[in-house]
């Protein structure tokens, strides 16, 4: 079967298993959503939902955590590790907003790279669930151990990924399809003991056999 054929059964089968498949972290506007976002790097979207409600009250606007400071920021945001970085990049991103973006998030991907922190994973988050602009196809920890065990990449780089999957999914599923991945790597493609037997797509699925020989 070719690649694109099998994909496309993936797919399919995915969206029949995950019919609301969507992003984990809770968010009302675009910068809610790009802090959420950069906190959730080597973290946990449950983490981060627990950090962000305070958060989100005490910082209401762009403005907010463009004036922030930073030591406090650190101390909120400590759980969700890396919190030296995270801080100062998301009040230096908020302080770029409100110098050349009018305190509002940019809609295109070359102005939303400008954002410290902001790399296309991130990019690709904010886009397709602020604005419904369709990029790319974020690459996180899921969507690469499953792409690799399904056999639509042998990259290990994020972005050469993307451009594998972006050569397979159809442009209209591009924001839909990490969602799928996600939920199916979290309740059946674990990372260490992937449930093979159970997976809708073990005869689609060249890893099989690797982790459940005859």
């Amino acid at each position: 079967m070719k690649i694109k054929d099998r994909t496309s059964k993936i797919i399919a089968l995915l969206r029949q298993e995950y019919p609301h498949a969507k992003i984990a972290l809770n968010f009302s506007n675009p910068m809610e959503l790009l802090v959420a976002t950069v906190l959730s790097a080597q973290s946990t979207d449950v983490t981060v939902n627990k950090v962000t409600p305070a958060i989100f009250r005490k910082y209401k606007n762009v403005n907010a955590y463009a004036q922030a400071d930073l030591k406090e920021l650190e101390r909120e945001i400590y759980s969700t590790g890396f919190y030296h970085n995270k801080a100062k990049n998301i009040i230096a991103a908020a302080r770029l907003l409100m110098a050349q973006y009018n305190g509002k998030i940019p809609a295109t991907m070359d102005e939303i790279l400008e954002l410290p922190g902001v790399a296309r994973k991130t990019g690709n988050i904010i886009l397709f669930n602020a604005y419904g602009v369709v990029a790319g196809i974020p690459v996180d920890t899921h969507v690469r151990r499953l792409s690799q065990r399904l056999g639509l990449t042998k990259k290990n780089d994020p972005e050469k990924i993307e451009q594998d999957l972006m050569k397979l999914v159809p442009q209209k599923l591009w924001g839909k399809f990490s969602y799928l991945l996600i939920d199916h790597g979290r309740k059946i493609c674990d990372a260490k003991k992937p449930k093979c037997p159970a997976c809708v797509l073990n005869k689609l699925c060249p890893s099989y056999r690797v982790f459940y020989p005859i």
